[in-house]
């Protein structure tokens, strides 16, 4: 995936100044690799960090940046750095990469593991100096092939370059960076269902409290963090807090930049750098060019699979995590898909749940048994065999398997597009009903069939 441009992005050159992660980039798609990345300022900020700043200087200089986590849910990065424990004794400690980009219709850290893997390694070396990790993970999805080999050969040139291993840049600290692949699972995204994959376990969630920061991977402190989410450390350590926050859009509660994109029937899918605070207008108009000819936009998803369905009138949200809430789902990973009008939301919703319902790990009964239900509701509905009160039980167990209901937030993930295409197209779901239904049956009535 490169990324493309189209009517105003023509006009922008990418540039340190606005675009922080993807100015390096190469026009040709190609790697930037370690020569042509420290003639571009590679590692200056990791040797600031190393030579200018405490660690907890650099924990400070992030939390006031304002930094949020970029893998969804978008806590604020510093305040999870600082979970970790201040006490020297505990030497043995993980910084951990969440790589495992399987969020469908996402792409983003895949193009900056591809394209710019030194961009990855060195905020993972500037946040393993502030974490006191001695040992670093990148635990990345296995289809990622290519972002495999590329990131593999790029620790290997920071080795032997001196930016890993032992006594980095003369500064006495030890860092050492792996490359895992994971067996597939989308529960993997979870940190700490990541965390026991990392370890050889089964893909669960574990129960929290103890938080990773406290007992995390191999019963040590552990900091988990996306892959776009460290890739913005360099710039905040070299370029400074107030630069960083003016780059976001007026109105904008998030600071900085975000890689945003748009795919799905437009007429130029893709993946850009855009400030925190534009529009989703801008992005579906400008960047994304609209949708092709002879498709109407008919609904879209601002960050994911996972978040909820919103119309074209709510096109003017500002892309933030606030702008999107405001409009009543969340921004999820930013980058968006349009639905056009060929599609049935039944048929799109059925297809949506099975995925969901396949990577349930299974460990709570909500997420494990209402899924599948789910799935065996849709499909009677997508076939004109739904009965009456079907819509009432897909209700139901949209609120069953909310925020507060699941042991981890899969389920109420999966279910949140479910309600809200409910909410906005409800027709289509009648439509499933068989004629003959004429016997109202009581919402959640119906047994549960897995597997069925």
């Amino acid at each position: 995936m490169t990324l493309t441009s189209f009517g105003p992005a023509n006009r922008i050159q990418r540039s340190p100044e606005t675009h922080p992660l993807t100015w390096r980039l190469r026009d040709d798609g190609e790697p930037v690799w370690l020569d042509e990345y420290q003639a571009k300022n590679g590692y200056a900020a990791a040797r600031k960090a190393f030579a200018d700043l405490s660690q907890d200087d650099i924990v400070q200089t992030v939390k006031d940046a304002g930094l949020k986590g970029r893998g969804g849910a978008g806590f604020p990065t510093g305040v999870k750095w600082g979970l970790m424990p201040k006490d020297e004794s505990m030497n043995i400690r993980y910084l951990l990469c969440n790589a495992d980009e399987m969020e469908p219709n996402t792409w983003k850290d895949r193009m900056l593991m591809e394209q710019l893997p030194h961009l990855l390694i060195e905020g993972m070396l500037i946040s393993a100096r502030a974490l006191k990790t001695y040992r670093g993970y990148i635990f990345l999805r296995g289809e990622y092939t290519t972002a495999a080999k590329h990131l593999n050969r790029a620790v290997e040139e920071a080795k032997a370059a001196g930016l890993l291993g032992k006594n980095i840049l003369g500064s006495g600290f030890d860092f050492e960076l792996f490359v895992h692949t994971g067996a597939g699972r989308y529960i993997c995204g979870e940190e700490t269902a990541l965390i026991n994959s990392l370890e050889g376990r089964r893909a669960n969630p574990r129960s929290k409290p103890p938080f990773p920061a406290a007992v995390g991977v191999w019963g040590k402190p552990t900091c988990v963090n996306n892959v776009e989410t460290l890739c913005n450390v360099p710039a905040i350590i070299g370029d400074g807090v107030e630069w960083y926050k003016s780059l976001a859009r007026e109105g904008s509660e998030d600071h900085g930049t975000k890689l945003m994109g748009f795919s799905g029937k437009v007429k130029n899918p893709g993946l850009w750098e855009l400030p925190f605070g534009v529009t989703a207008r801008e992005l579906f108009e400008d960047y994304a060019g609209g949708m092709r000819d002879g498709f109407k936009l008919k609904c879209w998803q601002p960050g994911g699979a996972g978040t909820g369905f919103l119309l074209p009138e709510h096109l003017d949200a500002q892309m933030y995590a606030g702008g999107i809430a405001k409009v009543g789902t969340r921004m999820g990973t930013g980058l968006a898909m349009a639905v056009d009008d060929s599609i049935n939301m039944v048929s799109l919703l059925r297809n949506m749940e099975e995925f969901f319902a396949r990577e349930s790990c299974g460990f709570c009964t909500p997420c494990r048994d209402g899924l599948p239900w789910s799935v065996k509701l849709l499909r009677a509905l997508e076939k004109g065999e739904g009965q009456a009160g079907d819509i009432e039980t897909l209700l139901g167990l949209v609120g069953f398997l909310g925020p507060g209901k699941t042991f981890c937030a899969h389920a109420p993930g999966a279910v949140e597009p479910l309600g809200s295409a409910i909410k906005y197209f409800r027709p289509e779901f009648e439509a499933g009903i068989a004629a003959t239904s004429a016997v109202a049956v009581p919402p959640l009535a119906r047994p549960i069939v897995v597997g069925a």
